[in-house]
Order: C-alpha cells, then sequence, then structure tokens
C-alpha cells in the first residue's frame, strides 16, 4: 500500500497532531503515531485540554496531589497542562533530535486572557518555557496587535514561539516582521539562533465558515459559487508572502548565522462543512517548507484517501487573487471577516480556559474531599510519565 503520509512529508509539509491527552500518553498513541504516521509535532489548546481533563481518571492522582498541597486552581492547571507537555516534548523528542531541531515541537499557550496585554504574555511565556523545561518547546502567543511586541520579546529571550490565531495577510506579514525583530535581539543578546524555533499557525477553515455564512446571506449564484474558496486561497497568499520575506537579504543574514525559518502551519483543517471533502486543507495547501497540524481523525483521512500532487500553492496565487476579487464582487468585506474571526477566536479560546478553570477548580474539590482519591491506574501512569522522563 501506497504511505500516502510519507509521501505528503516528501511534499515537505511536516504533519503534526492536534491534540493532546494524558490518555493518549499514557496509552503510547502518541509515540505509535510519531512512529507509524509520521507525526513530527503536537499543537495544543485551551479547548483540548479542557476536554483532556473532563473525561479521564488519569488525572486523579495529581489533582489529589494538588488538593492535599492547598494550590490555588490557577497553579494547578499550570501543574497538569504542563506535566503532559513536558511529557509529551520527551515522546516526539526523536524527532527533534533527527530534524536538527525544526520538528519534534509541542505547543502550549499562553493565558488567553491576556492576548492584548504584552506584559504579561512575555512574563507567562518565561514561566512555562522554565516549568516544561524542554527545547523541543513552543510557547503558543495569539497574534493580536498586542501579542506582535511580545512575539518579538519572547523571541529575544531564546523562547521558542507558536504564533496562533492568525487569520488575515497583514496580521501575517506583522507577525513575520515581529519573527525577524525577535531574533535580531536574540542575537543581539548572545542567544544561539540555531536553537530558537517559530511557526506562524494560519487558520484555515474557520475562515471559509464566516464567508460561506455571509455567501449564504447575499443567496446569488455568483455568491454560492464561492463557498468554500476563500480559506484556500486566503492561505495560499500567505505562503507567497512568506516565500517574499523569507528570501530577502535581512531574512538571509539571519539563516547565515544559524536562524531556521517562521515555518508557515496550517491550523484548523478539519471541514466544518461535511459537503467538502474531508481532506481539502491538506490537499490543497501543500509546499515546501509547510507544517499542516491536524485531528487525529484528519490524519487517518489523508493515510486512507489524500491526494500528495506536489506543490498546490505556488502556482496558484492569481487564481486565489481572482477568488479574493470575486468575494468582494459580491459583497464579502474581507476585512470584517479577519477583524471578527480574531475577535471571535480570542474570546472562544477565553472561555475554554474558563472551562477548564472551572473543571479542574470542581475536581480539586473532590479530590480534597476524597472522592477524587488516587486509583493504581492513576499511579501507574505516573510512573509511566516518570519513567518517559514526562515527571
Amino acid at each position: 500500500m501506497t504511505d500516502k503520509l510519507n509521501e505528503l512529508t516528501a511534499a515537505g509539509v511536516a504533519v503534526w497532531l492536534d491534540d493532546l491527552s494524558r490518555v493518549r500518553l499514557s496509552s503510547g498513541g502518541l509515540d505509535q503515531l510519531r512512529r507509524e504516521k509520521h507525526v513530527a509535532g503536537v499543537t495544543t489548546n485551551p479547548t483540548i485540554f479542557a476536554k483532556a481533563l473532563s473525561d479521564a481518571d488519569e488525572y486523579n492522582w495529581q489533582l489529589h496531589d494538588l488538593a492535599t498541597r492547598g494550590v490555588d486552581v490557577e497553579e494547578a492547571v499550570r501543574m497538569l497542562t504542563t506535566y503532559d507537555v513536558r511529557w509529551a516534548c520527551d515522546v516526539m523528542r526523536p524527532s527533534y533530535d533527527g530534524s536538527d531541531g525544526v520538528d519534534g515541537r509541542v505547543s502550549i499557550e499562553v493565558d488567553p486572557r491576556s492576548a492584548h496585554d504584552a506584559d504579561k504574555t512575555v512574563a507567562e511565556a518565561k514561566a512555562l518555557w522554565w516549568l516544561v523545561d524542554r527545547p523541543n518547546l513552543f510557547i503558543k502567543i495569539p497574534a493580536t496587535e498586542e501579542g506582535l511586541s511580545a512575539i518579538t520579546d519572547t523571541l529575544a529571550e531564546g523562547i521558542s514561539v507558536n504564533v496562533t490565531l492568525i487569520f488575515g495577510l497583514d496580521r501575517y506579514s506583522a507577525v513575520m516582521e515581529a519573527f525577524l525583530a525577535g531574533l535580531e535581539q536574540a542575537k543581539a543578546n548572545g542567544h544561539d539562533l540555531s536553537k530558537i524555533g517559530s511557526v506562524a499557525s494560519f487558520f484555515v477553515s474557520r475562515v471559509d465558515s464566516e464567508v460561506d455564512k455571509r455567501l449564504e446571506k447575499v443567496g446569488s449564484d455568483q455568491a454560492k459559487a464561492l463557498r468554500g474558496k476563500a480559506a484556500v486561497a486566503n492561505a495560499q497568499l500567505a505562503y507567497e508572502r512568506y516565500t517574499e520575506v523569507f528570501s530577502s537579504d535581512r531574512w538571509k543574514a539571519l539563516a547565515a548565522a544559524g536562524a531556521h525559518p517562521q515555518r508557515p502551519l496550517w491550523a484548523s483543517t478539519s471541514t466544518k462543512n461535511p459537503d467538502y471533502r474531508d481532506v481539502i486543507y491538506v490537499e490543497e495547501l501543500i509546499a515546501p517548507g509547510t507544517v499542516n497540524t491536524m485531528p487525529e481523525s484528519v490524519i487517518h483521512a489523508y493515510a486512507d484517501h489524500g491526494e500528495t500532487r506536489g506543490d498546490t500553492i505556488t502556482g496558484a496565487y492569481d487564481a486565489a487573487r481572482k477568488v479574493f476579487a470575486d468575494l468582494e464582487s459580491v459583497g464579502v468585506d474581507m476585512a470584517d471577516v479577519i477583524a471578527t474571526l480574531e475577535r471571535e477566536g480570542v474570546e472562544k479560546f477565553e472561555a475554554s480556559w474558563q472551562e477548564l478553570l472551572d473543571g479542574v477548580r470542581k475536581s480539586l474539590g473532590a479530590a480534597g474531599s476524597g472522592k477524587g482519591s488516587p486509583n493504581k491506574a492513576a499511579k501507574g501512569n505516573a510512573n509511566a510519565a516518570e519513567k518517559a522522563g514526562g515527571a
């Protein structure tokens, strides 16, 4: 049988998993995906952690210990999530070592409630970097206007960054500028640029969801014919900007000092509309030097029926610009689409973070009362984590 994920990797797309849980870690599922499905990195977000902590007994022993120590809910969340991310970093370490530090990365996000506070974001980025203490960690920072300076300042400290919640082209250009400035400052600060990594997470399917809703409202045949086209066109034009920035003299000077480029990462790549091909946001976004972070269901779908047709981005720039022109002609305001998605993206992660806090608060209470005391399986998972370096 053809190894379709290997073909995708050979085309220059790094396959990352958009999920993490202690069940996945303790069962060996993550390591299996790394070994068998070419998974070379892991991304997380508050929504993923809220789900993971809500439906697994594997956290009971740690919740019991945290309740016994009397820690507050904010510290408990950080202890729980950094434990999982540290363990995942160790599982992915072979990919990190085998790729010269490019892949094998695991992301953890700063508190999204600080998305509009640069100083708090940098302070938390430094704290998370210290807590996890693994070279293959990424700190996720939202690409809000206030987040741009935080990206630069965090990179300047020698800390690797995954910039998240990028929806629009102009903001993406500003993110790349923040990255270059951060590396220049890191070099001035004496950091080894070859050890600093970064990706820019450009969201895909949510763009179609918002644009398609507006096209349905317009209702004309011309508008309906544009459904399902905006997200891919937007990402393709982002890659065009990427190639321009990372062929500049400014970048070449940093590369000569050992820097790795900030790769575009296609995020939110599961299709929200069942009428669309389930791997469309993988097949239509293939180009060298990119990352595609997928839920496990999309990874298995691509392994089953994905088609790697070579570079599907570089030759599509003119067609992508035509999509944008056609959207404008039917009355879709893409600037408003992008502003709406950024605002909603931060709000959704804030809501998930609150859900996470509420869930951990409830679990701490149960653990403190003895209802959530550790069981043998949970203790076994703790021992497994220690053996894996995840303790």
